[in-house]
């Protein structure tokens, strides 16, 4: 897995290179210290995963993340960034990226929302992903399944929803009251029916047919 780290303070990208180093399987492939900098290396280097701060002089990470997420589109991005409030977490999921991270996350957190990434699936921190579930559980509920397309069940068809909003299954399987071993019952099934092969082209799908 080739990764490029981007952090505007040296002595963190600094450090990430070292600990990624020493992780089984990553390769870094580069580093920068601003969104500009960073489109230039993802255009030339074609990494599989960044690892982006988000607040960086000349071009912040959210605006990184959206021209990766739009030019760039074979390459994930996670965030890894000092703040977790609820305009951050907002504006860079909006952007694409496909995990965020706090930085007290240690090697193997970082590690394991890397390779996440890479397989097209999305992690989030544990204050994070309490946040989003909290937000979706306050927020209005979707509009009724009067047709499901593709022979979607209506179930099927949230848990889609859901997948596209960059949930993992356990907190489905929270928003929706249903244990995750159910809910990968109901990707499975969805992703049968949709023809599709991974989260990614899930999500694709949901933001296209049913959002």
């Amino acid at each position: 897995m080739r990764v490029l780290v981007v952090d505007d303070q040296q002595l963190m990208r600094e450090g990430l290179v070292a600990l990624l180093g020493l992780v089984d399987g990553v390769e870094v492939v580069g580093d920068a210290g601003d969104g500009e900098r960073a489109l230039a290396l993802v255009a030339g280097l074609r990494p599989d995963v960044v690892l982006m701060d988000l607040r960086m002089p000349v071009m912040d990470g959210v605006e990184a993340t959206r021209r990766i997420a739009r030019d760039h589109p074979g390459t994930a991005v996670v965030v890894l960034t000092t703040y977790d409030d609820d305009r951050s977490v907002d504006s860079a999921l909006l952007a694409g990226a496909r995990g965020y991270l706090t930085k007290d996350a240690g090697r193997a957190e970082i590690a394991a929302a890397l390779r996440s990434a890479a397989a097209g699936q999305s992690t989030f921190s544990a204050a994070v992903s309490r946040r989003l579930v909290e937000a979706l559980s306050r927020a209005a509920p979707p509009p009724p399944v009067t047709a499901c397309p593709d022979g979607l069940t209506a179930r099927e068809v949230e848990v889609l929803r859901l997948v596209a909003g960059g949930l993992s299954n356990a907190e489905i399987g929270t928003a929706l009251f249903i244990a995750e071993t159910t809910v990968k019952t109901h990707i499975n099934n969805a992703f049968a029916k949709i023809g599709v092969r991974n989260r990614t082209e899930a999500a694709a799908y949901a933001r296209d047919r049913l959002l």
